[in-house]
Order: C-alpha cells, then sequence, then structure tokens
C-alpha cells in the first residue's frame, strides 16, 4: 500500500526526538516502508536539506551524519510528485485557504487528496485538516 509522507515523520527517524507516541508511530511509519511504497510533495527534498543545514550549522550534527541519512532515504521506496509546482497555484493555494495551512503542509495534503492516499505525518494542524478533509492518517484504522 501507498502513502503520503510528510517531513515531519522523517525528522523523526533522524532526531529521534519528540513524544513517545510520536516516536512509536514513526517507527512504525519506518517498519511499513519494507513493504509499502512512499509518495512525497515536490518540495519535500528542500525541506529535508533545510532541517539538515540548519541541524548542521547550530551544531546539533554533522555532515557526515547528515550524509548517510540522506543516503538511507535515497535507499528508499520514495517517489516524488512530479506535479507539485503544476498545482501550487490551483490545488494546493485551494487546500491552503481551506484548511488555513502553510503551502508546504497543502502540498502534502493535496497530493493524499488527489492520488486517494493516506497520509503519515505528525504536524497537528496538518493532521486535523487532513481528518477534515476525509483524507486518513496513515497505519490508524
Amino acid at each position: 500500500m501507498s502513502f503520503v509522507l510528510d517531513n515531519s515523520v522523517v525528522m523523526r527517524w533522524y532526531f529521534g526526538d519528540g513524544s513517545e507516541a510520536d516516536l512509536e508511530y514513526a517507527i512504525r511509519v519506518l517498519d511499513s516502508m519494507k513493504t509499502a511504497g512512499a509518495r512525497v510533495s515536490g518540495v519535500w527534498g528542500l525541506e529535508v536539506a533545510n532541517v539538515l543545514a540548519r541541524a548542521e550549522s547550530k551544531g546539533l550534527t554533522t555532515e557526515a551524519r547528515s550524509e548517510a541519512f540522506v543516503g538511507m532515504l535515497n535507499r528508499m521506496d520514495i517517489s516524488n510528485d512530479g506535479a507539485t509546482a503544476m498545482q501550487a497555484l490551483a490545488g494546493i493555494l485551494q487546500v491552503a485557504r481551506r484548511y488555513n495551512l502553510s503551502s508546504y503542509d497543502a502540498s502534502y495534503l493535496e497530493l493524499a487528496m488527489r492520488e486517494d492516499l493516506p497520509l503519515a505525518t505528525l504536524d497537528e494542524d496538518l493532521l486535523r485538516a487532513a481528518k477534515r478533509a476525509g483524507v486518513k492518517r496513515f497505519l490508524e484504522e
């Protein structure tokens, strides 16, 4: 089964921070990647790079550790949505307006809606918006 993967989950894999419930969810999502493929918004790579670069500049991690993590991500079954840019001023803008989300968060929700996929996220605002939009959270019934 495919699902949309939000960066909030990916960063829990890297940093291992957050609540116990968030970490457990992130680990379950990671384990599911053995059999499920993930779809990501076209902004996902930029988000990952931004978080890693900022963490490095603050001395929270090293370039070597970040590169190893990026290598792991590159080996995973994660496919980038090629339509994100085309949807930015149409569907994504409408989703951002309707659910009061940043355009970045809206891009994940719009992708899940467009492809009728569940969404793996730890972002509370995105989770609330997904629920209102009728998008299921990945690994929840």
